[in-house]
């Protein structure tokens, strides 16, 4: 999992990325490279980033705000249930504890099957496989589709991924899963052995097997896009799937990341 640091523009955003990193080993905080870094790393595919994802647990999140703080960084978190950003002039480094839809909170497994890998120079963690797989699958926004760096992922590492666990961790969302596995049949047919026998057509059995539920007005969709499904919330009716019970989030939080929007 070594690829070029050919995705880093600059010396002075290098700079700031490995300085930040100090911060973080000697705060003794620990963390995880996520985004397209660790994509980078799994897929062998090499492209321009702008930022650095670092991910923690939710609980360390005031510690390393005080940490930056006292290194002179400025600090905020524009949404508290799941991004915090780090900056120094034009410089930003994202702190994500949680996805933006709040379905994957980060937690102590993330640690637990961390990957490593050369990263700036150094030999850091990346977020596991099956978590970034995990995340990325419900990233279908209009203006950001996360789709193909699912299918990338399963090409490169599928044979050797943890299948029962992924599986796991979609949890009830199983369809979301079920949906880029099928993507990859079509776009793959020369690894389709990458994905285990049989789990597909169970899956499909699944899937077959489900009845229509006429009383449950609970909309899906705003897992997988904040701003494609607001229709149906809005004037169709339907609950948001991202709210409690359903979900994970408070009313308060959704309308904060859905204020952002376009911004």
């Amino acid at each position: 999992m070594e690829t070029s640091n050919s995705a880093v523009r600059g010396d002075s955003l290098t700079s700031f990325y490995l300085a930040a990193l100090d911060v973080l080993e000697a705060s003794g905080i620990p963390f995880l490279v996520g985004g397209t870094f660790a994509y980078a790393r799994y897929t062998a595919i090499d492209r321009e980033t702008k930022d650095l994802d670092l991910v923690l647990l939710p609980a360390d999140l005031p510690r390393t705000l005080v940490a930056f703080r006292a290194a002179g960084y400025r600090t905020e978190v524009p949404f508290p249930h799941w991004l915090a950003k780090i900056r120094d002039g034009d410089h930003v480094l994202d702190i994500i504890f949680n996805s933006g839809n709040g379905v994957a909170r980060v937690d102590d497994a993330w640690f637990t099957h961390a990957a490593e890998s050369e990263v700036l120079g150094r030999r850091l963690r990346l977020c596991p496989l099956e978590e970034l797989i995990w995340s990325k699958a419900f990233v279908q926004e209009r203006e950001r589709f996360d789709g193909a760096d699912v299918l990338h992922l399963l090409r490169a590492a599928g044979r050797d991924m943890d299948w029962p666990r992924l599986v796991a961790l979609f949890g009830e969302h199983w369809p979301v899963l079920l949906s880029h596995l099928v993507s990859f049949h079509f776009v793959y047919p020369d690894h389709r052995d990458a994905v285990p026998a049989g789990l597909m057509a169970d899956m499909a059995a699944r899937l077959a097997a489900q009845p229509k539920d006429a009383h449950n007005r609970v909309c899906y969709g705003t897992l997988l896009s904040r701003e494609q499904y607001l229709h149906d919330v809005r004037v169709l009716g339907y609950v948001d799937a991202r709210l409690q019970p359903h979900g994970t989030m408070t009313p308060e939080e959704v309308a904060l990341w859905t204020d952002a929007i376009g911004k």
